[in-house]
């Protein structure tokens, strides 16, 4: 196959979605096809790169100059060229497809959700919700859709006017090959970089700090932890900016709590502390997939997490699941609970322990990167050959 993939530019912010073209291209290349990755330079962006001016600049890239170029090369393209773009937040760039073979890879909607007024916790701005409304409105000129999860998949169906003619399921393949490490290994190799072990493990949480993370949750139910043992497990945080309002709960725990703030942990470091961990703690309030949920499984590392979609499509059935923290919720009682919910997990015998390990372990298998990709160009192909009599549209949801 030839394939295009339609990539942000290098002066975004955004990390994920760079590392979701470059995997996609080297896995694509290494089974034979031919492919091509296209992404807007920095041209206005080049001469305004600091201040407010900045990010409108990046506009001016992306949405004309870019947009203007990929009219032209698209039409310079064989007509067996697949052109996939890599993200939906990509969906302006829909319309210059759309007579072309096409497909959009869906990440979340949590960002248009929120526009929507849909998530409390993540109020949008005008300027924000006019943008949103934007990049719906030109990914509603594409076709074929691949969504990371179930959730992923409902939410582009209810919140988007589509005339899809398929919007299929691919869960995200693992990045690393994360498995588990013997205790002497990981133990070393956390050593080695810096961070000391405690003798009984700990318990772990992963995440940007990002709002729908929860962290300030994670802490709560910690300080309930905390209160119920003489020597409580301590608690890593990986990745979590020290936020004034973060700093100022962790401040507030109990005098036997400790809290460790880790950063740049590579993905080896990273497996080592889930090998280790007695449990990872991710109450998540949203997610678009929830990477830490399988990375721990892969490293034998209970996971208690949030039981709603799409946390429990990808947490399976050895996760242990928290109801969903609502606004309105008593977070102390959710807390209590939760702290019951992870006393159970860690008060199991060690044969159980063992046998759920190797459960959660093969659960994880089932997001191999390697199947995530076969999945992919499975689609594509069938794109591709899918040039006789069209398939019937989708059921177009209401518009919102």
């Amino acid at each position: 196959m030839r394939i295009v993939l339609l990539a942000h530019p290098a002066f975004m912010d955004s990390q994920s979605m760079p590392r979701f073209a470059g995997m996609l291209r080297s896995a694509y290349e290494a089974r034979g096809h031919e492919v091509q990755v296209w992404a807007p330079p920095a041209r206005l962006r080049a001469w305004i790169q600091r201040g407010a001016l900045s990010k409108w600049a990046g506009y001016v890239d992306q949405y004309l100059l870019f947009a203007w170029w990929l009219r032209g090369a698209v039409a310079r393209e064989p007509a067996d060229t697949l052109f996939v773009l890599t993200d939906q937040a990509q969906g302006p760039w829909a319309p210059r497809l759309q007579d072309r073979p096409h497909v959009v890879h869906v990440h979340d909607l949590l960002a248009l959700r929120s526009a929507l007024g849909e998530i409390p916790q993540n109020p949008t701005r005008f300027t924000g919700r006019l943008y949103q409304r934007f990049i719906r409105h030109g990914y509603q000129h594409a076709r074929h859709f691949i969504c990371i999860s179930q959730r992923t998949r409902e939410d582009l169906l209810r919140l988007s006017r589509l005339q899809a003619t398929t919007c299929e399921v691919v869960h995200n393949g693992m990045n690393h090959p994360y498995e588990p490490m013997t205790a002497e290994a990981a133990t070393g190799i956390l050593e080695a970089a810096g961070h000391p072990v405690p003798g009984p493990g700990m318990l772990l949480h992963v995440s940007g700090g990002s709002w729908y993370k929860n962290v300030q949750g994670v802490l709560r139910l910690y300080a309930q932890h905390v209160l119920r043992h003489s020597q409580p497990l301590p608690l890593w945080l990986v990745g979590v900016p020290q936020s004034p309002a973060i700093r100022q709960a962790v401040h507030a725990l109990p005098p036997t709590a400790q809290v460790r703030f880790l950063y740049n942990l590579d993905n080896t470091a990273l497996q080592a502390a889930y090998s280790l961990a007695q449990a990872l703690l991710f109450p998540s309030l949203a997610e678009g997939f929830g990477w830490p949920i399988i990375e721990a499984q892969a490293c034998g590392c209970p996971v208690i997490t949030t039981d709603d979609a799409p946390m429990n499509e990808i947490g399976g059935p050895e996760s242990r699941y928290l109801p969903l923290l609502n606004a309105s919720d008593d977070i102390d009682a959710w807390a209590a609970h939760g702290a019951q919910v992870l006393q159970a997990l860690l008060d199991v015998p060690a044969g159980e322990r063992r046998r759920r390990a190797a459960a959660c372990v093969a659960w994880s298998r089932r997001f191999e990167a390697s199947k995530a990709i076969d999945q992919y160009l499975r689609i594509y192909a069938r794109l591709l050959s899918d040039t006789a009599t069209p398939a019937a549209a989708m059921p177009t949801p209401e518009r919102r």
